[in-house]
């Protein structure tokens, strides 16, 4: 089947639209889907770039959303026209995938970040080349096939434009905190970057009953957007020492917990520095550069810990759900962090990401779709 997708030819190139892209045959187990529209992530760019490799040409994308076109005979939990927030592919079969923790799926990074599908077919050919994918997914298309495992259904009511970002940057950001970090009411919380994965692990500290949630960023307005949704207080780390004034804010203990999402070598070791007696910092960005670290001075005197979390730790079929009911209620306004692009206007979007202009670029892929329809 032949599609139109965006393509990252070569390491550092810009998108480019292609319309003679041929999709793979479906397989027995997999989904085709209508893409409605896709998130712009910084996973993305990372690999466009190449801070992150998986190789090239490759069609990225792993935010989309879209509807189900055909089924495989033998899928058993959707049906065509279901509506669906794609994300990432556990096997399913092995330990930690029995164990309820797909993040963790000891074949997370063949079925995820090789290139081909798990069981090693391309997903895509231009020319009869093979073109790489990403998450087994890729959303930057018109068309796609996944598995079954790659879906969460969700109900017809809600735009699908806007629920993209649930797969990957949402429920990474809050995830980190639901699940991994798991504060108690009364903890404290500071957020070291405030795009889509800051904003949502903040709002999460909020839900979690965390009484200090501290927001630090460059930018101003992205700080009032994160005292809308819930900061307790906010901290522009170029015009103020960002640990000196958690810690003035924490009566001179440091937070419980920190979650970095910039991977900037000085703001993630800030996230350290910032940690109270026990207190741990996840650091979660996809990034090239390092931190310096006194395993004894920094760590083990004040009993910190310092980790790493793959997606939140998410297992997309509940968190999503979850992450839904929240916005229902109020309580994760996610939606205010986005901005509606045309699927051509892609390398526009993605600059915009870049530059800070807008904190997640959605493209709608297709400008037919009706919400709620």
């Amino acid at each position: 089947m032949r599609i139109k997708a965006a393509v990252v030819d070569k390491k550092g190139a810009s998108f480019e639209m292609r319309d003679d892209v041929e999709l793979a045959p479906m397989q027995a187990d997999d989904l085709q889907i209508h893409m409605v529209a896709t998130g712009i992530c910084h996973s993305d760019e990372a690999l466009r770039k190449g801070d992150a490799e998986i190789g090239y040409p490759i069609i990225l994308g792993h935010e989309g959303s879209g509807i189900v076109e055909k089924i495989g005979p033998e899928v058993k939990n959707f049906k065509v026209g279901d509506h669906v927030v794609l994300s990432f592919y556990g096997c399913g079969n092995c330990v930690n995938c029995l164990k309820g923790v797909p993040t963790q799926c000891l074949n997370y990074a063949a079925n995820n970040l090789s290139g081909v599908r798990p069981d090693g077919s391309a997903h895509f050919t231009e020319n009869g080349k093979d073109v790489a994918d990403m998450f087994d997914q890729s959303s930057f298309t018109t068309t796609t096939v996944v598995r079954e495992r790659n879906a969460v259904k969700v109900d017809k009511s809600l735009d699908l434009r806007k629920l993209g970002p649930l797969g990957c940057g949402y429920v990474t950001g809050s995830g980190t905190v639901l699940n991994t970090l798991k504060p108690r009411p009364g903890q404290t919380i500071a957020v070291f970057g405030t795009g889509a994965v800051g904003l949502a692990a903040m709002m999460a500290g909020k839900i979690s009953g965390c009484v200090t949630v501290i927001a630090v960023d460059v930018v101003d307005s992205r700080l009032k957007l994160a005292k809308e949704l819930g900061a307790t207080d906010v901290i522009n780390s170029k015009s103020e020492d960002a640990v000196e004034k958690i810690k003035s804010l924490t009566d001179g203990h440091g937070v419980d917990f920190a979650v970095d999402t910039t991977g900037v070598k000085k703001v993630m070791e800030d996230s350290i520095q910032a940690l109270a007696q026990g207190g741990t910092s996840a650091c979660i960005a996809v990034t090239p550069n390092h931190v310096d670290l006194d395993t004894w001075n920094d760590l083990c005197t004040s009993d910190r810990s310092v980790i790493g979390v793959n997606m939140g730790d998410a297992v997309p079929q509940i968190d999503v759900p979850r992450l839904i009911k929240f916005y229902q209620q109020g309580m994760f306004d996610f939606d205010k962090t986005e901005k509606f692009y045309k699927f051509d206007q892609i390398n526009e979007a993605n600059a915009d990401s870049g530059s800070g202009k807008t904190i997640k670029p959605v493209l709608v892929i297709d400008p037919d779709y009706v919400p709620g329809k």
